[in-house]
């Protein structure tokens, strides 16, 4: 793990530290080959320089981010707004994270793909990564 999601994870208190840290230790586990570091100010893992998943502390909880999450056909997973294909999942509380449906999410993640890597360069649009 990047000593930086260390340091971001030891930044948070009560419940979100406890949510922070089980999963962070479920995508270690199930998501080895992905890199990561802290980008945009939150924990983030990454395929190839695309962003697949990550999560971060809101005024009253912890989101699971997951950027192609809208195409895993996953009642769980609440849409994103605009023209991004993202889903996330909110934790208030340890008891709430489901470890199977998070290691469902990320297996989809690694054969789910948009292609934020090169958004820039194609003007705001997303292609699917197949």
């Amino acid at each position: 793990m990047h000593p930086d999601i260390q340091k971001y994870n030891n930044s948070q208190v009560g419940e979100s530290y406890l949510i922070c840290g089980l999963l962070c230790e479920i995508i270690m586990e199930n998501f080895p080959e992905a890199e990561n570091k802290v980008w945009h100010a939150h924990p983030v893992w990454f395929l190839d320089g695309n962003p697949i998943v990550g999560y971060d502390k809101l005024k009253d909880c912890v989101r699971l981010m997951f950027w192609s999450g809208a195409s895993f056909e996953e009642e769980e997973l609440k849409l994103g707004t605009g023209k991004f294909k993202d889903a996330s999942k909110r934790y208030t509380d340890v008891s709430q994270v489901n470890r199977e449906d998070v290691i469902r999410w990320i297996e989809k993640s690694k054969v789910i793909q948009w292609d934020y890597k090169n958004i820039v360069k194609r003007k705001g649009v997303l292609e699917r990564i197949v």
